[in-house]
């Protein structure tokens, strides 16, 4: 896997470097082993580490801000839409069930480097379980992880449900999906 020290000046890697946590490899594995849980503000990545809780969006946002401000550009931070389902997020219980869903499209975030898809949402984080799912990529910088994820992802799912003929409307669907995500917080 594709390493390098930290060793930028700023006050995200001082968070970082404080932890003990000198390299990206060291910081990729401490990332996989943050609970999942939003945290109070998306925009600040340092909170990740300091209420000790984040988000795919958030754990990897913090992860592009410092390959940005140790000078690796390599990377990319991608926001992926994939068709969420029992088989490939286990652990979303029954709401989609329950509404006689197959799926719902999830804003999922994640790094690319090279070909390689880094995904470090939890321990067990494997993109491969999703990749079949995925329906569009697009590549973002750390600060769309707040507002501007959400609106793309509401922007999809209005679209989507037009475009399956659903009986839901959006604010159904988006009840439906918080719910998923709150099964999988806890």
């Amino acid at each position: 896997m594709f390493d390098f020290k930290i060793n930028s000046e700023d006050r995200l890697s001082k968070v970082i470097l404080e932890k003990g946590i000198t390299s990206w490899f060291e910081l990729i594995n401490y990332m996989k082993n943050i609970p999942y849980g939003r945290n109070f503000n998306r925009t600040d990545a340092s909170l990740v580490v300091t209420e000790n809780r984040g988000t795919c969006s958030s754990k990897h946002a913090l992860l592009k801000r410092i390959a940005n401000l140790n000078e690796v550009q390599e990377i990319e931070l991608i926001i992926g839409i994939y068709k969420m389902n029992h088989t490939n997020t286990p652990k979303i219980g029954n709401a989609l069930l329950d509404n006689d869903l197959k799926y719902i499209p999830e804003a999922h975030c994640y790094l690319r480097y090279n070909d390689e898809t880094i995904d470090v949402t939890s321990h067990s984080s494997d993109f491969e379980k999703i990749k079949n799912d995925v329906l569009i990529e697009k590549s973002i910088q750390p600060d769309q992880v707040g507002d501007y994820k959400v609106k793309y992802h509401q922007d999809f799912i209005k679209e989507w449900i037009i475009s399956e003929k659903l009986n839901f409307s959006f604010s159904e669907i988006w009840k439906i999906r918080e719910q998923c995500i709150r099964n999988l917080s806890s």
